[in-house]
């Protein structure tokens, strides 16, 4: 779930001219002359000199493109989010009540799960653009699709979330802004680069949902700082933050969202919190990677039954299975979920923890390879948070809040492949910051455990990338 598509071009630089490129000189010798200098008793193995910064001037016209991007991000995030929630609430209130059935029993999860999975499956076949390519594909910043694809591809989001898919938000809202971005970005301004409009159509979305443009800045980092081109990174990231800054201040001034998980205090770090950190989280990783390894055969059984319809049918109908093996709890996106989980870490036996580990999983995986459209970050948050309860409960001196967090640290690493991300999100399920150490020494573990390995991401042809 990478970020390896974006079209090439600097996010929000010119094209640089050789002639003023930093470090040229006037003439031949004056030029020598400054590398001796610089390299004098230093060696062939000296440090390049760092790039030159932009000036001011360069960076403003950026501020008000991004402000707007930013901004529109986050309504379009809001106003979907909204109108799921009052659609959950017929789906899984008004009408089971109406009809006398429990709302979330086990034949009602059943018939609207894959109720969801016809009438996602309807719109698919149906609308422009079959609502985007197949989700198995996509990653969490890509290329921009065409514009008459978005209204379509928020239909089947909003339907998703509704109806209790283990999918969250975040691909198709990241995709439909990138989406609107550069489709309006190119009309206002043809000359800018192609890659300034997905940067901060990324990055408006990203930190609408998160409610914060530091996660913008740490997943964009990974990307923009191999990107050759003037100026330094923070020249490079001036108009992201801006839009992620303004996504962020909108969603906290209208949803106020949070994403502290009011799970018991830990205010000290001890031996045995290192051992269970170095434990949970690659376990946490290798169950993500087991997901990972399972999802190209998972996605090719539902690609063999050839008609959107029926696969996305069929797709609800196991979704709507696991539910019930579930229970309530391993529907929906999962972050809601997943802070009643957190309110009672001591209310659920180690095997109820387990199974609503492997069912949410489960789901996860039968979620994005049936043709679902949804991102897997919550999701996968939900999964190492009750797989960090279930090692509390297997061992009570397991602290709670050290469990949760290097779970959610290591499936996070296996499901999206950005370290940034997931340690940033590890460490916001608290509110104290000395689980931060003991986080930046779990990760590195996982890390080795996930790098190089198959992504939860295909090729075309089905395989996994890497």
């Amino acid at each position: 779930m990478g970020i390896g598509r974006m079209a090439k071009g600097t996010p929000s630089d010119p094209e640089p001219d050789p002639d003023h490129s930093p470090g040229s000189g006037s003439g031949s010798g004056s030029g020598s002359d400054h590398n001796h200098d610089r390299d004098h008793g230093s060696g062939r193995g000296a440090l390049p000199a760092p790039p030159a910064s932009l000036s001011a001037r360069a960076l403003l016209p950026l501020v008000v493109p991004s402000l707007v991007i930013g901004v529109v991000s986050a309504l379009v995030l809001l106003g979907v989010s909204e109108a799921a929630g009052q659609l959950k609430k017929v789906l899984w209130g008004t009408l089971p009540g109406a009809l006398g059935i429990g709302p979330y029993s086990a034949l009602w999860t059943i018939v609207m799960l894959t109720a969801t999975g016809l009438a996602v499956g309807i719109v698919v076949r149906q609308v422009y653009g079959h609502a985007g390519p197949d989700p198995a594909t996509t990653g969490l910043v890509d290329a921009p699709m065409a514009p008459g694809i978005v209204p379509g591809l928020l239909v089947v989001t909003g339907l998703a979330l509704a109806g209790g898919v283990s999918l969250g938000p975040e691909n198709p809202i990241t995709a439909a802004n990138i989406a609107l971005a550069y489709w309006l970005g190119r009309k206002a301004a043809p000359r800018a680069p192609a890659a300034l409009w997905i940067s901060l159509g990324a990055a408006g979305t990203i930190g609408a949902l998160f409610g914060t443009p530091v996660a913008a800045a740490l997943i964009l980092t990974e990307t923009l700082a191999a990107r050759p081109g003037p100026g330094s990174l923070w020249d490079k990231l001036f108009g992201p933050l801006v839009a992620a800054g303004a996504g962020g201040l909108t969603t906290v001034l209208i949803a106020r969202p949070t994403f502290d998980l009011d799970l018991p205090p830990y205010s000290e770090t001890h031996w045995s919190d290192l051992l269970a950190a170095l434990v949970i989280a690659p376990l946490a990783a290798a169950l993500g990677m087991a997901a990972v390894r399972a999802f190209p055969y998972v996605h090719a059984l539902f690609r063999r039954i050839g008609h959107p319809v029926l696969a996305l049918t069929a797709g609800g109908l196991v979704l709507g299975l696991l539910g019930a093996l579930g229970g309530p709890l391993t529907l929906f996106k999962g972050l809601d979920e997943v802070k009643t989980l957190a309110s009672d870490p001591d209310g659920w036996s180690a095997g109820s923890f387990a199974l609503m580990t492997v069912v949410k999983l489960a789901a996860l995986v039968t979620a994005a390879a049936c043709g679902f459209r949804g991102g897997r970050i919550f999701p996968a948050v939900f999964v190492g948070a009750a797989l960090g309860l279930c090692a509390h409960a297997l061992v009570p001196a397991v602290h709670p809040t050290v469990g949760v967090v290097c779970g959610v640290l290591g499936l996070l690493l296996a499901i999206t492949r950005q370290g940034w991300l997931s340690l940033f999100t590890a460490a916001v399920m608290v509110s104290d910051v000395t689980v931060l150490p003991l986080l930046c020494v779990a990760v590195l573990p996982a890390w080795l455990l996930v790098t190089g390995r198959p992504q939860m991401q295909l090729h075309e042809d089905g395989t996994s990338l890497r």
